[in-house]
């Protein structure tokens, strides 16, 4: 297999850019894992076609499989291919017209982009950490959390040592196909999401990406970061 990257762009480009698979793509990016038969359905094509779809995603490691009893379980093959179908969104709804979001407004307000948080209440709480000056950027689009943002994270349940431990970017700005700004990404994006779950400011949506701000989360999101939504 060619090591050009030119060529390898050009086949990862032609594995996504076709209809059926790119609906199987943009369905794992709820980081839920999916079996070929539901795959099937969300593609609209044949137990048959979607397997060889599948076959041609996993060859360009756009995903990955498990295989679990009698069945096989797919999923996106981690954050980049998930940041990468974000941003493929970002410029498949580019316009030099004024930016007006057509996402459903559920997914809007708040919803995952893979393991870590997005839409607006992503977006809110970014530009809130870097007013508070827990967050600051490093290079390019990387982050750092600065000694106050240390202390507030791990008073919100935030493993510092095991998140910065872990073997991705530790954090890093990711820009939010709808709010058309940047959220936080990476272990430390990932890591705010499990806290969110775990503290049920959030709930989420089994059957999309979807993430509903239950009535005590406005009101802790509220108090511990002065974020209204």
């Amino acid at each position: 297999m060619s090591t050009d990257p030119n060529k390898i762009i050009s086949r990862i480009a032609a594995a996504i850019g076709e209809p059926a698979r790119v609906r199987i793509l943009y369905s794992l990016l709820d980081g839920h894992a999916r079996t070929s038969t539901e795959l099937a359905v969300v593609a609209e094509v044949t137990p048959s076609t979607t397997s060889v779809h599948l076959n041609r995603l996993k060859a360009e490691r756009l995903v990955t499989v498990v295989l679990q009893g009698k069945h096989r379980y797919y999923s996106l093959n981690g954050p980049d291919v998930a940041n990468a179908l974000e941003a493929l969104s970002l410029v498949a709804g580019n316009s030099r017209k004024q930016f007006v979001p057509t996402t459903p407004t559920r997914l809007i307000v708040a919803r995952t982009c893979y393991d870590h948080l997005a839409g607006r209440l992503a977006v809110v709480l970014y530009d809130r950490f870097r007013e508070l000056r827990w967050v600051a950027t490093a290079e390019e689009d990387s982050c750092e959390l600065t000694a106050a943002g240390i202390e507030a994270f791990a008073g919100i349940g935030v493993d510092i040592i095991e998140t910065k431990a872990s073997r991705r970017r530790f954090a890093y700005e990711c820009l939010d196909w709808s709010e058309r700004r940047p959220h936080l990404a990476g272990a430390l994006g990932a890591a705010l999401l499990r806290v969110a779950l775990k503290k049920r400011w959030v709930e989420q949506d089994l059957d999309s990406r979807a993430l509903e701000i239950t009535k005590s989360g406005r009101r802790d999101l509220a108090t511990l970061f002065g974020v209204r939504l």
